[in-house]
């Protein structure tokens, strides 16, 4: 294990059973429906990959890229788009995937700006959230798990670009 790492919070396995769980309530949810499923990057491309590879509904995927960190440790507040959709979304569900919820300013920000593309119907699936950080209150239909004010790393989240790969979620030793 990497020496920066306090303590796992959830395993691959966990992660995995409670992606599964998602994509099994997402598959109820849309059932005759099709799906756009936009991912918000760098972080949430793991979590993504795992939870499009069980949908069972017709989906397509697309990406963002979104900044509320800037180069800090903490959000600034001001949400930078990085990167656009590259196709419309009007008159389609849409699914947004996100990473981790701890201000709410990013997907605020999104759904503020979703909502003037005239989607169909337009939802949050987010895999972490910091219930105590919040100062925005989204509705996230989907969350995986809600996790203590830590800086957390794996699974798509980073540390300084660093151990965004690790295959479960854990405490960054202080």
């Amino acid at each position: 294990m990497d020496p920066r790492i306090e303590s796992v919070l959830f395993s691959e396995e966990k992660i995995l059973a409670r992606v599964s769980e998602l994509a099994e309530q997402i598959n109820r949810d849309y059932q005759g429906k099709k799906l756009v499923v936009v991912g918000i990057l760098k972080g949430a491309f793991m979590f993504m990959s795992d939870l499009c590879k069980r949908l069972t509904v017709p989906h397509r995927i697309e990406f963002m890229a979104l900044s509320s960190y800037g180069n800090k440790t903490t959000s600034t507040g001001a949400v930078r788009i990085l990167m656009d959709l590259r196709s419309d979304v009007a008159d389609e569900h849409v699914l947004i995937v996100e990473d981790i919820i701890d201000s709410g300013y990013t997907l605020d920000f999104l759904a503020h700006l979703m909502k003037t593309r005239s989607p169909l119907s337009l939802e949050y699936c987010v895999f972490l959230r910091k219930k105590e950080c919040l100062k925005k209150d989204v509705n996230v239909k989907y969350l995986g798990f809600d996790v203590p004010n830590y800086w957390v790393v794996g699974y798509g989240l980073d540390m300084g670009e660093e151990l965004r790969t690790l295959p479960y979620i854990a405490t960054i030793k202080k």
